[in-house]
């Protein structure tokens, strides 16, 4: 487990773990945030700032993996991975994060759930872009098809989302919020390649003490970012006032608080994992792909409207899903053949 040269079948095992953990993070967060805002909250750097505030959980499975190394290695152990040049790099961009935070709390306060499906629709196409030109990513035409179907699918989402403006939301701050989640989308696009590049120039195996360690401080960094916001606009001071006047109770409000909190720390565990175990491409498809259930589970809970184009979308983002894994499937067929055929040319040169 703490092998960067995992197995094929541990990778996969891996890869859907983490692609679960994700699944619980993306459809959970956006709607406990508007939960928050739907049922009377209105801090959006409380917002911002319950989106890493659980990275303390982190701890609980670094612990476990260093037990397990303990265990297998004795006093030799390492008690930590991380070096202050990936420490440094990894605070940066989460600090990075911590902007992307609140520019996605302040749309989402304007916006209907429906509506993220914008943001998510250009977060994928900047990871893209951005994996394309910071890690060099090589795209395939599978890859390019998924991209361009679950772009075209979520985009389709937001395109009659105008008429589900919130009650109280003027024109003007629904097209600001608008714009706020396109830059959050922006900035996010490349965030996760940057991610990749750390792994990539890190000069040390990447193992999962080493992944955890990394989002433990992009997430403190980001934690940090929004606890000076907080404090310079008294939201700490103003969290017990508006608990009182939470819609569904003072009790409940600290129960949607806490679990904002560790719903959204799946996605950040979730989000690195994917990357590690694949890249920053297939992490950018994953959280496409599950913007469906978001939108399922919004008119359920929400009772936001299901048109026909939420239905399309659906069918483009499946689509893209099933053309992004094919493709990949025909690649790691490809590499085997390749491998075999290299094997079977060395016996019968050895033979000879």
């Amino acid at each position: 487990m703490e092998d960067k040269g995992l197995s094929t079948n541990t990778r996969r095992i891996l890869l859907l773990i983490n692609c679960l953990i994700l699944a619980v993070g993306i459809c959970g967060g956006p709607l406990m945030m508007r939960l928050y805002y739907v049922e009377g909250g209105s801090r959006i750097w409380l917002s911002s700032w319950l989106q890493t505030a659980g990275w303390p959980l982190t701890f609980i499975p670094l612990a476990i993996l260093y037990f397990y190394r303990r265990k297998s290695e004795g006093s030799n152990a390492k008690f930590y991975f991380i070096t202050p040049r990936i420490f440094i790099a990894s605070f940066v961009i989460g600090v990075v994060t911590g902007v992307d935070n609140f520019l996605y709390s302040w749309g989402g306060s304007k916006l209907p759930v429906s509506t993220s499906s914008l943001l998510l629709a250009a977060q994928l196409a900047f990871t893209a872009v951005g994996a394309f030109f910071i890690v060099k990513l090589k795209f395939t035409p599978y890859s390019i098809n998924a991209v361009v179907l679950l772009t075209l699918g979520a985009v389709l989402l937001g395109v009659r989302s105008n008429g589900d403006r919130p009650e109280g939301v003027i024109s003007k701050a629904y097209i600001l919020g608008f714009m706020m989640t396109l830059l959050a989308a922006a900035l996010y696009g490349v965030i996760l390649p940057c991610i990749e590049l750390i792994y990539l120039k890190a000069k040390q195996a990447i193992t999962a003490t080493l992944v955890l360690e990394i989002q433990m401080v992009m997430c403190f960094a980001a934690t940090i970012f929004c606890t000076v916001g907080m404090v310079a606009n008294n939201d700490f001071q103003a969290i017990s006032r508006e608990a009182k006047q939470f819609n569904l109770g003072e009790a409940r409000y600290y129960t949607v608080i806490v679990w904002t909190a560790i719903i959204w720390q799946c996605f950040f565990v979730g989000v690195i994992g994917v990357i590690y175990c694949s890249s920053s491409l297939m992490s950018g498809v994953m959280i496409a792909v599950l913007l469906p259930a978001t939108e399922v589970l919004a008119v359920v809970f929400f009772r936001e409207n299901f048109s026909g184009e939420k239905g399309l979308a659906l069918f483009l983002s499946l689509w893209g899903f099933v053309s992004y894994f094919y493709g990949e499937f025909k690649q790691t067929m490809k590499q085997k053949n390749r491998s075999s055929e290299t094997e079977m040319t060395t016996t019968h040169i050895e033979s000879v």
